[in-house]
């Protein structure tokens, strides 16, 4: 079905693409600001958890004039709207004719009727993860995606600023370790431990710290704990997923020859551990001394971050860094995992 066009949504955007300027990576509000007025109408179908989130930091950044929302639960997305001084749309058709850019926030057996609902009214979109339920839904997906209109995928671990900077660090790995472990949560309904959250390090291994070449796997596990040991030539790489721990646990550990890095993603903190410069044996011990160095991160929300981007992409007309490419690559990997442990 093909859905009314806002009116003059092509001269609005190319108009205000002139007024984005990115002038700092400071957190808070005004991350990315502007040297004039309104910038752009969005919208957020879906106010669940993650919706929830998206209506909070857009209606935090400057860079959104006018805020819409939308839900099945119509009394719920009113709620929202209230909180965050946005609109409440009765229909996703209605919120589409009054937006330049959406993000996709219902849950994901949903994302590939909702997001070809916005693709036939020609609006740009971020899809949060994963960009389908399954890698043939991604398929059919990218193949409806019109030339030149902006679609990114939320895949929110690639803007935690520790990222780009063990990117920075790490040259040649020898062995990569990520572990996600959660705590059971009922909002997740519909995917596995390995969609749900092994998908952001799979992303990190894939399309970060190692984008070329082939690869053997092994995994075990099952819908809620799982692990998968990955072997990109002579280097191992091990993530595990839990959805039953006791402790919540989002960390990465690469060993190179010269040194090690542990990252934390929560606490946004690096630390390179350098190997020992003298050895020693005092009173029968064995003495070694360590270098370890805290690596200087400029802590930021990830979502805002994120968001920001898709705007100043959308603003811009210039694709967003994670392609939906890139994305169907991420769940094609998922469900080698999963056919690993698949009975």
């Amino acid at each position: 079905m093909s859905l009314p066009r806002k009116e003059g949504r092509d001269n609005v955007i190319a108009e205000r693409c002139q007024c984005i300027v990115v002038i700092s990576s400071t957190p808070g509000k005004g991350t990315y600001s502007t040297t004039g007025g309104e910038i752009l109408d969005v919208g957020v179908i879906g106010v669940g958890m993650m919706g929830r989130n998206h209506a909070r930091v857009y209606s935090e950044l400057k860079a959104v004039d006018s805020l819409h929302l939308f839900d099945l639960n119509l009394k719920a997305a009113g709620e929202l709207a209230g909180a965050f001084g946005a609109t409440a749309s009765p229909t996703v058709e209605s919120l589409l004719e009054r937006v330049d850019a959406v993000s996709v926030c219902v849950p994901t057996p949903y994302h590939f009727g909702v997001a070809e609902t916005v693709l036939d009214a020609g609006v740009p979109l971020l899809i949060e993860k994963p960009v389908c339920a399954t890698a043939e839904e991604s398929r059919q997906l990218i193949g409806k995606i019109p030339d030149g209109l902006v679609v990114g995928v939320g895949h929110i671990e690639r803007f935690n600023p520790i990222v780009p900077e063990i990117k920075k660090i790490v040259r040649h790995p020898l062995y990569i370790e990520m572990k996600r472990h959660n705590p059971a949560s009922s909002r997740v309904s519909g995917s596995s431990v390995v969609e749900d959250l092994m998908i952001h390090d799979v992303d990190i291994m894939r399309n970060v710290l190692l984008p070329d070449g082939a690869y053997r796997l092994a995994g075990s596990g099952n819908e809620d704990v799982c692990s998968a040991l990955f072997s990109f030539g002579g280097t191992p790489v091990y993530l595990s997923a839990s959805r039953k721990s006791s402790k919540k646990i989002r960390m990465i550990y690469i060993e190179e020859e010269e040194f090690t890095v542990e990252g934390d993603f929560m606490a946004q903190e690096i630390y390179i551990h350098r190997k020992p410069g003298q050895y020693a044996v005092e009173d029968e011990r064995y003495v070694q001394e360590n270098i370890i160095e805290k690596v200087l991160v400029n802590k930021q929300e990830p979502l805002k971050l994120e968001l920001s981007t898709f705007l100043s992409c959308v603003a811009r007309e210039r694709e967003f860094p994670v392609s939906p490419a890139q994305a169907l690559l991420n769940m094609e990997i998922c469900e080698d995992v999963a056919r690993c442990f698949a009975v």
